[in-house]
């Protein structure tokens, strides 16, 4: 399904909404606790930083009475997922919601085994203010059982979970994000998609844990509209990294001037490069 032509016509309009969302990250600095997997923790936690957020790296479950009320958001992810790790994860996902905080889940390769699907339809229980995930992990959490996936990596593209993402968003409550050339993110009735970002970003291990940590930082300077900051989010990490792409000879350098190029970006260059349009 493409844009309509109105669609391309008011994509321009999204670039005062990303710039603002930005702004209030930068201003506010929110405190992101991250129940992150052991590869993403340091990229996932420079992302933040650049963007202007306050990274917490913080998954002892004897802690999570204390801390997590103190957050702006919490971002879970279960790509290294054990059964140790999973009491912290539940725990503090219950806690934000009964706090009325915003959290953010990222059901990393949540198809590839019984034990994973159902610890990921648990946090999915405890209502995610956004789920973001490739189209496989989405497809699967959709269809509530086990397939095969690959690893990490999608076997499908974005666009065809474009039905099984709005079926998710309907029954758990969440923005569901998908993923892809073009990432794709639903509240179950309005679509919407984001054109920024670089294929060589999928070369670089954790990009996709990042840039759903930085949709926690801006959800949590905007809850009240979670589609707005959730798309905001994802234009900005494909700004940074087409800038970055402009002078990266591969994915270890692409790596780095990402993270700057996400630090320095400013108004002008967000409102020519923002690239988000709606589905009909």
């Amino acid at each position: 399904m493409e844009p309509t032509g109105k669609d391309k016509k008011e994509q321009s309009g999204w670039g005062p909404t990303v710039w603002a969302n930005l702004t209030a990250v930068r201003d506010k600095s929110p405190l992101i606790q991250c129940i992150t997997n052991f590869v993403s923790m340091d990229l996932v936690a420079n992302t933040l930083l650049s963007a202007g957020a306050s990274p917490a790296m913080l998954h002892s479950v004897e802690e999570i009475p204390d801390f997590t009320p103190q957050v702006g958001a919490l971002y879970v992810n279960v790509g290294t997922l054990s059964a140790d790790w999973l009491p912290a994860m539940k725990t503090a996902a219950r806690l934000a919601s009964q706090l009325g905080k915003p959290w953010v889940l990222d059901p990393v390769a949540a198809g590839a085994s019984g034990f994973r699907l159902k610890a990921c339809l648990e946090l999915v229980a405890l209502r995610p203010t956004v789920i973001r995930g490739n189209a496989s992990e989405i497809i699967a959490l959709s269809d509530a059982s086990v397939g095969p996936t690959k690893g990490v990596d999608s076997s499908h593209e974005s666009m065809d979970a474009m039905e099984a993402a709005k079926c998710l968003a309907e029954a758990s409550g969440s923005i569901v994000a998908v993923s892809g050339a073009v990432d794709i993110i639903t509240d179950g009735k309005t679509v919407v998609g984001v054109h920024n970002g670089v294929p060589m970003l999928q070369r670089i291990t954790a990009t996709g844990c990042s840039v759903t940590a930085l949709i926690a930082a801006f959800v949590a300077v905007d809850p009240l509209h979670a589609l707005e900051a959730t798309a905001s989010a994802l234009s900005i990490f494909g700004i940074a990294g087409e800038m970055g792409m402009d002078i990266a000879k591969g994915p270890a350098s692409l790596r780095i001037h990402m993270i700057d190029s996400l630090y320095s970006l400013d108004q002008a260059v967000v409102l020519s490069r923002v690239n988000i349009a709606g589905f009909s």
